[in-house]
């Protein structure tokens, strides 16, 4: 099994187990606006785009500034741990986002290059030997066509590296980011879910926990999706007390046995018009007092307003405070994405490993937050 070097060091363990964590307000923003803004990306009306990436892709110009070409990538770079461990230049090539990383000669993807990326086929099949490749480095396999990942053979001395190298970590969100652009969205929920499963279940990666949860599941742009991985992290977090990612409180259900809420009490209808009135109309208080009754009787007859309906899941919290507040304010770098803190939907059983159905539990969380303080994934540049 792991040797404890795997688990970092024990002054850190420790910390981990007392601190709480708090949500990066950054991360949060950041992977918003990947989320729901890319595509309104106003570069796209005014940035002229070479190709650059996709021309890559069919082996036609090298990546810069190293000059080499993709087919020397997938071929001899394949297995040389410390060329793919040392070299910070060729991420940014082999997944391209809509955002500018540390290399400049990068070129950012537009909506038309995309587009165009997906139906060449030559392009879309180095791209996922890069992808394959990746994921053999970090220790997973690619298991199906639909996404589906296992560990891979070498899996012991990866986790090894990967729990030490958290750079590391900033790649596994491009790559991820990267996959939504180029056609892969249904990719990212089985990688998650592995990552989940290994930080918090098997206990094999537990410095990479934070970032999971705060960068890698928010890079999922189906909402279920993301609540079926929030939910599977809630049940497995310790201290349970500290998941501050899962859904808040829900209301009672009508069928609880607290006591009913009581009415506001109903005030008379023109009440501020009753002053002006002629002392005559006092003949008609009859009439007055069955109106207010049927009043009475129509308010509390009426249903319940819908955002207090059983059951139903509150707005994600801190999704306000998560969206850019200006056009004026500065763009995230490339791989520093979250989004706001948010709910998760239920699914099967215990800790099954990640390969089967999502988990549930709709253990409510009383320690939902809003983003805040920066997480150790914000401190390191954007690759």
């Amino acid at each position: 099994m792991f040797s404890s070097r795997g688990f970092g060091v024990e002054g850190r363990e420790s910390t981990e187990a007392t601190a709480k964590p708090k949500r990066s307000f950054y991360a949060a923003r950041d992977l918003y606006k990947y989320r729901h803004q890319y595509p309104q990306n106003f570069k796209d009306i005014r940035y002229q785009n070479d190709l650059s990436n996709l021309r890559f892709y069919k082996n036609k110009i090298p990546f810069k500034p190293d000059g080499v070409y993709i087919e020397e990538v997938l071929n001899k770079w394949k297995g040389d741990y410390e060329k793919l461990e040392h070299n910070h230049t060729y991420i940014q090539w082999l997944f391209p986002l809509r955002e500018q990383g540390l290399n400049f000669y990068a070129k950012e993807l537009t909506t038309y290059e995309i587009e165009e990326f997906k139906k060449t086929k030559e392009a879309i099949r180095r791209f996922l030997l890069a992808y394959k490749m990746m994921l053999e480095f970090f220790g997973i396999k690619l298991v199906d066509k639909t996404g589906n990942v296992a560990r891979a053979a070498n899996w012991q001395e990866r986790f090894q590296h990967l729990n030490e190298s958290q750079h590391n970590y900033l790649r596994i969100t491009r790559i991820l980011k990267s996959l939504g652009e180029l056609g892969y969205e249904s990719f990212k929920p089985p990688l998650v879910k592995l990552i989940l499963y290994e930080a918090l279940v098997a206990n094999t990666l537990p410095n990479i926990r934070q970032s999971a949860l705060e960068y890698f599941v928010y890079t999922v742009r189906d909402r279920a999706e993301r609540r079926k991985l929030l939910r599977f992290a809630q049940k497995h977090y310790t201290p349970p007390e500290h998941f501050i990612w899962g859904p808040p409180r829900k209301e009672l259900s009508e069928g609880s046995k607290g006591p009913p809420t009581p009415s506001p009490p109903v005030s008379a209808p023109n009440n501020q018009g009753s002053v002006h009135r002629k002392p005559k109309e006092s003949k008609n208080a009859p009439a007055a007092a069955h109106i207010n009754s049927k009043a009475e009787e129509d308010k509390k007859g009426t249903p319940k307003d819908a955002g207090a309906e059983p059951g139903r899941l509150g707005p994600e919290p801190g999704e306000e405070a998560a969206r850019p507040r200006s056009s004026s304010e500065k763009d995230c770098p490339g791989d520093h994405p979250d989004s706001p803190p948010e709910q998760t939907a239920s699914s099967s059983t215990e800790s099954a490993p990640p390969s089967e159905k999502a988990e549930g539990g709709e253990a409510p969380n009383p320690n939902s937050e809003n983003p805040g303080n920066a997480s150790s994934h914000d401190d390191v540049p954007p690759q």
